[in-house]
Order: C-alpha cells, then sequence, then structure tokens
C-alpha cells in the first residue's frame, strides 16, 4: 500500500529553491471499500509513532470515482482519523485532477512509486557534507567493498551525518565511512553502505532498482525501503539490532541478513 516519492520544490523566503523530503504513497483504488480504512489502520497500527502526522500522496492509477471536491475531501478525513496528512495526488486524470485542486490537493507527476524528476527550473538542493576522495574502508567494519553503478562513480562522505542531514546520490552509490545518526537520511539510487552505525533512515533504489541493497556496519536504523518498499524500527527482527548486515529485497519483501 505504501511506497516512497522525494525530490520536489520548497517554497521559502528565497522564493524556490531545490528540496528533497521522502513521502509516502498510498494506493487508492476503491475509497467506498468497506475494508480500506481498517487495512490502512492495521498498517499505521504496526508503527504509530512513525506514521503519526506523516504526509502522504494518494495515488490514483486503477481508482474508480474521486471526480469531485467532495469525494477528496471526505478521504482527506479517512486519512487524517488515521493520523495522516493527504498533501497531493499522482497518476490522476483531469477531472480528478481539478477535483482534488479543489480540494486544496496537490498534483504530483505520474511515475507510480518511481522517483518523480525535479522541475528544471529548480536550483540545486540545498548544501551537503562535502564529499572527499574515494578511500578504502576500514578492515576492522567488515563491510563489503563499494560497488559503483555504471553511470557515474560512488558518492563517499567521509564525516558523520547528522540529524537533520539528508544525502542524496543521484544515479550511483552512496558510501558512507561514518555513522549515519537518528533523524538523518541517506538515499542512493543504487546501493547504500555505511562503514558505521545507522541510526538515522536509509533507502536504496530510490528511482526504482529492485537489485540495491544497504549494507551497515550496526544495525539500528529507524527505517530501511528499497525501491519503495521499506521497514520501519518496530519490524526489525532483535536478532539484527547493533549487527552488520545487509538488506535486500527479494520476491519483493526486504530481507535483512547478517554480514559474516
Amino acid at each position: 500500500m505504501f511506497a516512497w516519492e522525494s525530490d520536489y520544490l520548497l517554497m521559502s523566503a528565497d522564493l524556490v529553491h531545490g528540496g528533497m523530503y521522502t513521502v509516502m504513497v498510498v494506493q487508492v483504488d476503491d475509497p467506498n471499500d468497506a475494508n480500506f480504512e481498517s487495512r490502512l489502520a492495521d498498517q499505521v497500527a504496526r508503527s504509530p509513532s512513525f506514521f503519526a502526522n506523516a504526509p502522504v500522496v494518494i495515488d490514483l492509477k486503477n481508482a474508480t470515482g474521486l471526480a469531485t471536491a467532495d469525494a477528496f475531501q471526505s478521504l482527506k478525513r479517512l486519512f487524517k482519523r488515521q493520523h495522516l496528512i493527504a498533501v497531493g495526488i499522482t497518476n490522476a486524470n483531469g477531472t480528478q485532477v481539478r477535483a482534488a485542486m479543489n480540494a486544496d490537493l496537490a498534483a504530483f507527476p505520474s511515475g507510480g512509486s518511481r522517483r518523480a524528476e525535479p522541475a528544471e527550473a529548480a536550483a540545486a538542493p540545498a548544501p551537503e557534507p562535502r564529499a572527499a576522495a574515494p578511500a578504502p574502508a576500514p578492515e576492522s567494519q567488515g563491510a563489503p567493498a563499494p560497488v559503483a553503478l555504471s553511470g557515474g562513480k560512488s558518492k563517499i562522505i567521509t564525516q558523520p551525518v547528522r540529524s537533520g542531514t539528508q544525502i542524496y546520490a543521484r544515479g550511483t552509490d552512496l558510501v558512507i565511512l561514518a555513522s549515519v545518526g537518528a533523524g538523518a537520511e541517506v538515499i542512493a539510487d543504487g546501493h547504500v553502505h555505511i562503514y558505521g552505525a545507522l541510526r538515522g533512515r536509509a533507502i536504496a533504489g530510490a528511482s526504482g532498482d529492485t537489485e540495491a541493497r544497504i549494507f551497515t556496519s550496526k544495525l539500528e536504523a529507524e527505517l530501511l525501503c528499497i525501491a519503495g518498499q521499506y521497514l520501519v524500527s518496530e519490524a526489525i527482527a532483535p536478532e539484527f539490532r547493533g549487527q552488520a548486515v545487509q538488506i535486500a529485497l527479494t520476491d519483493g519483501v526486504l530481507t535483512i541478513s547478517k554480514d559474516r
């Protein structure tokens, strides 16, 4: 039901500049289905603190109805009852777009759970920690060596990624030779390698690459996500916490295995 999107514009006192925010995408086929809200409630109940007041984009790819502003207002109230904030729609037809906008919802580019490309007019993203030249990882960490995508060299970060920081490696792997703090977010279109503790969020395969993986020397993550499939902290089995692990997408399900 949930997927992930990012790379939207940020309005500020400086008008417009590039910004990246990870939001959930909820597929709505039939909002009048009696089971829809209960299924949504069950999923939110697995990690209520994580979903509390989280923004969501409504995916209308296979939706029936939802052609009036009142219908979208009703759907917004449904999400609000589950402590989710509907902020926009995607994969909508012209009638749905007009109705949604009349209900104060934004219209996001189509593309399912794949990342939406930023507008051409957007400026560069907010500054990120400076990346040093590639360096070999400490042998004591026991994690595999970075593997670059064919599209370019890996993005290397040598300093700790602190709370509130977001780093994105577009079209390549992300290699962090330090820890990722709670409240930080690291994203890559390829693999994510963390040669330290992962306490924040890690998203690999952000553009839909199901072969991408996440590697960390110490798993204490708030969230793990590959190609739109995710695990929150509460869903991570205790035996993997504090361990050197790799995370992969197997038959559509995130799996965790210990590195040896």
